[in-house]
């Protein structure tokens, strides 16, 4: 998911930096509900985009053409380091590539729309935040033009992933991009060494966290836990010990509920275990997280399916020879392993931009086969398959073996999806803040869960 910036173990330099992080995020939440609210006053005052369109059947040239993206940071090397160079060999064209961090990127594509500044033709969105860019009207409705466009092949994009990452309230607003699952990653070489297991349930990993932890006496730890309090990581972290042991985060009827023996069960799990992790786990992003597994500092991952890609690479690691990958573990009454679709991105056309037809050409070209797998198989580019071509090509097999079965049963399974309704994000962020108190002995699990849960419901009803 994310290009390694190498760190080690966060000392009280790196915590004065990571506390200086957290305040750019709350900043950044500030900007998305400002951003959302303004979409929503610019609708009911007339000023609305939602009619906005490509037409079946419209064609246009990217000869010679300048496309402007805003791309999730972690996504920078895809985008400059690969399809901007076949993008100018293709076409004589260019890609003017602006990143966001990963917890502002949603608000800073609103606010681009909603500001009338129009400064990009393509964004690189989180499916989560779909329900967000459409009710600013900040995306372009693309259904009947991608219905019209037979080399789009829509029947290749991954089943798993189609609607959840395009589709809302009957529409389609991009193309999947980044086919984001996790599975776990440990050091077999430390588990040899403790004479352990890989783990099958999460109980089993929670025993083997310990026991790590404690008899290194601090030259191992059992896991790295990425616990960053926001959905893009703790969010991700939980969900994945939620879909784990069964668990939703939707009741039947779609409203959130986390008020569940399965989220209880998940939560408590992870709050016994992150005494035993890398410290602090509510300080530890991507990079961190990254950065302590591939120096061999942490004995376990859960994290996004190309880290096989980078703990291959000699110039990114130390444990070249020492990982594996299995499944996400299992818990409670749950024997069946269930990944999650943790974070995801999809391309799609800014309501802003000048040359609209020719940014769904662009989109269209971007997440074909040929890309598609040029960028899943690269290390740092942070993408996953997103085509079932591309997950099947021997290419892509070849580019990480090791990891391979596991990532190919996660995402032709079926993986847990995220809610992605305009009020959602909120609500993930809120169920990320009430986990983080549970963590801190702030909140029982129960406790924590049930705030959530009515804070993410509040928000839906409002």
């Amino acid at each position: 998911m994310n290009a390694m910036v190498p760190s080690g173990h966060p000392g009280p330099t790196s915590v004065g930096r990571l506390a200086a992080s957290r305040r750019q995020i709350l900043r950044g939440a500030l900007v998305g509900t400002s951003a959302l609210a303004a979409g929503r006053l610019l609708t009911a005052c007339g000023g609305s985009s939602a009619s906005a369109q490509v037409d079946a059947g419209a064609k246009a040239s990217l000869k010679g053409k300048t496309i402007s993206l805003l791309v999730n940071q972690p996504h920078v090397i895809a985008f400059k380091d690969v399809l901007a160079k076949q993008f100018e060999k293709e076409f004589g064209g260019t890609l003017k590539v602006t990143a966001a961090p990963y917890d502002q990127l949603t608000s800073k594509q609103i606010l681009d729309v909603q500001s009338g500044a129009g400064q990009f033709d393509v964004f690189d969105y989180f499916y989560f935040g779909l329900g967000s860019l459409v009710a600013a009207d900040a995306l372009v409705d693309l259904t009947a033009w991608i219905k019209s466009q037979s080399d789009i092949d829509t029947g290749d994009f991954l089943r798993s992933i189609w609607d959840p990452y395009t589709l809302y309230d009957g529409k389609r607003y991009g193309l999947p991009f980044d086919g984001d699952t996790h599975i776990l990653f440990y050091n077999a070489k430390v588990f040899d060494t403790y004479k352990l297991d890989p783990p099958k349930t999460w109980d089993d990993y929670d025993a083997a966290v310990e026991k790590i932890t404690k008899d290194s006496h601090g030259k191992v730890y059992g896991a790295v836990i990425e616990g960053q309090q926001v959905p893009m990581i703790l969010g991700c972290t939980f969900i994945n010990r939620l879909a784990g042991y069964g668990g939703s985060l939707v009741d039947s009827d779609g409203k959130p509920d986390l008020n569940t023996d399965e989220a209880v069960q998940a939560l408590t799990g992870l709050i016994n275990v992150s005494k035993y992790a890398l410290p602090t786990p509510l300080q530890i992003g991507f990079d961190q997280a990254n950065s302590a597994f591939l120096s061999g500092q942490g004995a376990m991952i859960d994290t996004w399916t190309d880290m096989a890609l980078k703990a291959s690479d000699p110039s990114m690691s130390k444990v070249v020879d020492a990982w594996d990958a299995v499944p996400l573990p299992v818990g409670g009454s749950n024997t069946k392993p269930r990944t999650a679709l943790d974070a995801g991105f999809g391309l799609g056309v800014s309501a802003g931009s000048q040359q609209q037809v020719e940014a769904a050409e662009f989109v269209k070209w971007a997440t074909s086969k040929a890309n598609n797998l040029a960028v899943a198989s690269k290390a740092g580019t942070g993408i996953d398959p997103a085509r079932t071509s591309v997950l099947n090509d021997a290419a892509y097999k070849k580019s990480l073996p090791r990891a391979y079965d596991t990532i190919r049963t996660g995402l032709v399974g079926d993986p847990l999806a995220w809610p992605a309704g305009p009020d959602d994000p909120a609500g993930l962020q809120a169920m990320c803040d009430e986990i983080a108190l549970a963590i801190q002995g702030k909140k029982s699990a129960e406790q924590a869960l049930s705030d959530a849960t009515d804070q993410w419901r509040k928000g839906a009803s409002g």
